[in-house]
């Protein structure tokens, strides 16, 4: 594996990874033989949803809105997810305690259209009902990337609008953020941020996308973004402490103009950003209100401890 000390979704190694259960559908097996069919409908076409989990000290943040994402996402594209909401978080339950995770996991569910006849576009060819799959690894975020606060490439390729390919479907299908990704990372940079088709600014390739301008946060609309669970926590702890939030498009030159810039999502959940196309942000270090909306976040959506 390459350098990842700074990546937006980079975490720290963990010996104990390599032994972890992996729930696949009701069965609990050892990482090393959890496997998937090749005529599996995700595997071949991207064909399903998925979500990420964080565990924080025997909590899972914000759960149910992950679940309400989840299941949303599923009857968009016609999935119907067998084991319903109960059956699902029983299995969360489950494959945390068969790892013996407490603390500092980060959890993947992942819901395909199943095993199909043969290797096609065709929801009709399926052969039984839908994969479900949810993998637990041991996932602390870097510290240098909070340290120093990540650098941004801005991409050429664009996000898209729900007529073209909705993001605020959590699709098995990433190449666009993918290869925007990896546009920034032959850049020098850490995360690729991207405009939506007008020229604004939509999003990062996998994180939530601020910045600080005159003491206000400004995020852009989720029209052409991810509609992200940590977004939304971190916008309503701001607005609860009186701090103005706008949801609002912004330009790159608004951007490189900014005090402060950060990043949010369900690992990392706040992470600042320093640089963004070569251009220093603010002071070039993390800023004060960065900082404070971290604590913010992390009071909101926490469990004591």
């Amino acid at each position: 594996m390459t350098n990842t000390t700074t990546a937006a979704q980079g975490y720290v190694p963990d010996p104990r990874n390599e032994d972890v259960l992996v729930w696949v559908n009701g069965a609990l097996v050892p990482k090393a033989q959890a496997t998937v069919s090749v005529f599996d409908a995700g595997f071949g076409f991207g064909d399903g949803v998925w979500e990420g989990l964080r565990l924080v000290r025997g909590r899972i943040l914000q759960r149910e809105a992950h679940l309400d994402r989840l299941f949303e996402g599923a009857r968009s594209i016609a999935i119907d997810i067998p084991q319903g909401r109960a059956g699902i978080n029983a299995a969360i339950d489950g494959v945390l305690a068969a790892n013996g995770m407490q603390d500092g996991a980060h959890l993947r569910l992942m819901v395909t259209r199943g095993i199909k006849a043969t290797a096609n576009q065709d929801p009709r060819f399926i052969l039984a009902g839908p994969t479900v799959v949810i993998t637990a690894e041991y996932k602390t975020p870097r510290p240098e990337a909070r340290a120093r606060g990540l650098s941004l490439f801005t991409s050429t390729f664009r996000t898209s609008g729900p007529d073209v390919f909705d993001l605020h479907l959590n699709s098995h299908s990433r190449l666009n953020l993918i290869q925007a990704l990896i546009q920034a990372i032959n850049a020098g940079a850490d995360e690729a941020l991207m405009l939506d088709p007008r020229g604004f600014v939509a999003s990062c390739n996998s994180t939530n996308f601020f910045v600080v301008r005159k003491g206000e946060v400004w995020t852009s609309t989720s029209a052409y973004s991810f509609k992200g669970i940590t977004q939304a926590a971190l916008i309503a702890a701001a607005r609860a402490a009186g701090i103005t939030v706008r949801e609002t498009d912004m330009t790159l030159a608004q951007v490189y103009s900014a005090e402060e810039s950060f990043v949010t999502g369900t690992l990392g959940g706040v992470t600042p950003v320093t640089k963004i196309d070569g251009r220093v942000i603010g002071s070039g270090i993390p800023g004060p209100l960065t900082a404070r909306l971290r604590a913010l976040y992390e009071a909101a959506v926490y469990p004591p401890g």
